[in-house]
């Protein structure tokens, strides 16, 4: 009887870890989070001015972000 008991509680967990039971997610360290990504409604600082503007405005130029063209060239 107990014996029995043990083999279908041994039958569940198997289901259960196998079946049920998500595994985590793992990412590479090369691959950026969400929370890294910039969608195009973003708010950024102009580099030139200081102002905050969308992403989807902006203009990048080594890797900082302007407002405008007038910034850009001020800077």
């Amino acid at each position: 009887m107990i014996q029995e008991l043990l083999l279908i509680a041994l039958v569940i967990a198997v289901v259960y870890f196998m079946f049920i039971k998500k595994k985590p997610n793992i990412k590479n360290n090369t691959s950026s989070s969400k929370k890294d990504e910039l969608q195009s409604n973003d708010m950024v600082e102009c580099s030139g001015c200081g102002i905050y503007c969308e992403v989807g405005d902006t203009i990048i130029s080594n890797n900082k972000y302007y407002c405008s063209k007038e910034c850009l060239k001020r800077s």
